[in-house]
Order: C-alpha cells, then sequence, then structure tokens
C-alpha cells in the first residue's frame, strides 16, 4: 500500500480537487492521511465529508498551529501503513497515472527512491504547458549542487525514512531528501510528468533571494558543509537551482 501524506492548512479552495486526484489514480491500493495544521477555515469541514464516503482517506490534526508542514507530514510518517510513502500538498495535483506508473518504475528497478517531472499550473487550476524537467537521478552529492527532487512528486520505501523526520526550518523538504540520500540511496527520475504543482503569489519560493540564504543554512547549519565547500556548491545553486525557480 502506498500512504499519502497532505499537511493542510486553509486549503479550503483547493483540497477538494486535490483528493479527488488521489480518488483517481489508477493505482487503488493507497491511503490518504490529511493532517490538517489548525485551519481557520472550512477545509476540515470539507475533508471530513468526503472521508465520510471515502475509507481509505484518514484525517488527523496538530495541537497547536506549527506554521510549517514538517510537524503535519511527521505525524503522517508516524501514522503511515504503507510500504510505500509519497508526498502531496493540500493545493497540489496528481495525474491519474502517478502511482501506477512509479510504483511499476521502482519494482521493476529495485529502486527504493523515485521521483518525476512535474508541470506549473497558475493558482486557478489553468495549465499552460509549463514543464519541469529535473535530473535523472540524484544523489546525496548531486543535489547538495541544486534540489532536484521535487515534493509532490516522490515514491519512496517506508523502510529507508526509518527514523529520519522533517526539520522545522526552511526548506524542510530539501533536508529531508539529504538525510535520506546520506544513507547510500539514489533516488531516480521516472522520466514523466506525473503531478501538476499550483503556484501560489506569496509561495515561499517566490523570494529567489530568501532561497538563496535559505539554502546555505541547510548547507552550513543543518549538513555541516565546511564554508569553501558549501560556496562551491552554492555558485553552482544560483547557475543551476536559481534558474529553475525563474521558470
Amino acid at each position: 500500500m502506498v500512504s499519502i501524506i497532505t499537511p493542510c492548512y486553509n486549503a479550503a479552495r483547493c483540497i477538494q480537487d486535490t483528493i479527488q486526484s488521489v480518488i483517481s489514480q489508477t493505482y487503488q491500493d493507497w491511503e490518504m492521511l490529511i493532517v490538517d495544521d489548525c485551519s481557520t477555515d472550512n477545509s476540515v469541514e470539507i475533508v471530513k465529508s468526503l472521508a465520510a464516503k471515502e475509507p481509505r482517506i484518514k484525517l488527523f490534526s496538530t495541537e497547536k498551529p506549527s506554521g510549517s508542514p514538517s510537524l503535519p507530514r511527521n505525524i503522517g510518517i508516524e501514522n503511515a501503513k504503507g510500504e510505500y510513502i509519497a508526498f502531496l500538498d493540500a493545493d497540489d495535483l496528481w495525474l491519474p497515472d502517478k502511482l501506477s506508473e512509479q510504483v511499476k518504475f521502482l519494482e521493476n528497478n529495485g529502486y527504493k527512491f523515485v521521483y518525476s517531472d512535474y508541470e506549473k499550473i497558475n493558482y486557478d487550476g489553468v495549465r499552460n504547458n509549463r514543464k519541469i524537467r529535473m535530473a535523472q537521478s540524484s544523489s546525496f552529492w548531486d543535489i547538495l549542487e541544486s534540489c532536484s527532487i521535487p515534493c509532490l512528486t516522490v515514491l519512496l520505501k517506508m523502510n529507508i525514512i526509518n527514523e529520519t523526520r522533517f526539520k522545522s526550518i526552511p526548506k524542510e523538504d530539501y533536508a529531508f531528501w539529504l538525510d535520506i540520500l546520506k544513507k547510500d540511496v539514489i533516488a531516480h527520475n521516472t522520466g514523466k510528468i506525473h503531478a501538476l504543482y499550483r503556484e501560489q503569489q506569496q509561495s515561499r519560493s517566490s523570494n529567489k533571494f530568501k532561497m538563496i540564504s535559505q539554502q546555505w543554512f541547510v548547507l552550513r547549519n543543518i549538513q555541516g558543509v565546511k564554508p569553501i565547500v558549501a560556496s562551491y556548491f552554492m555558485l553552482i545553486f544560483l547557475f543551476k537551482g536559481f534558474f529553475k525557480y525563474l521558470k
């Protein structure tokens, strides 16, 4: 089974479409763990209404607002029962064959960690062919240069996560991938578009200069990369990663 972990905060406008993109998967052996971070809109009511009709949807809540997807994702991991883990934020969407093609790709090749390319859509869900192609594979050293693993496309085996958890820091998903890949794991790209990333005007990735400081913080403070080496990787990040987020 695939355990799909979805952090949710004030996502009433999008959460129904996100859930429907999971229900519409051609691969049906899944559970969806939605973890609400004390929403103040009617997100919880929408989820409860859909969960009443679909028992594979399970709702959890944080005790108080955390202001980050880290705690909700960690609650999801703690409660997951699947052999595989996938992540889908409350405003993003999957294409119908996402799980079926990724599970087949992972199992046929003996991989433990896979991801895919994706497409950017505007906040209203309009597609305009903004396809984002990622690296064919990603090791720990590869993503020190620039993260090529989009969270909404990931599928990985639960047994490689083990005790690893998301940290409550900027770029928490990037730090999480580094912690996983540090275990001598390689992540592999299916080479297919499997998800739709909904852009928001005030998204965390909208401030490019803030992203640079956050990248430095992860390299130096979280991974302990030496200053000279970190500076080298930052130059590559500016050349590769910064351009990617401008698309």
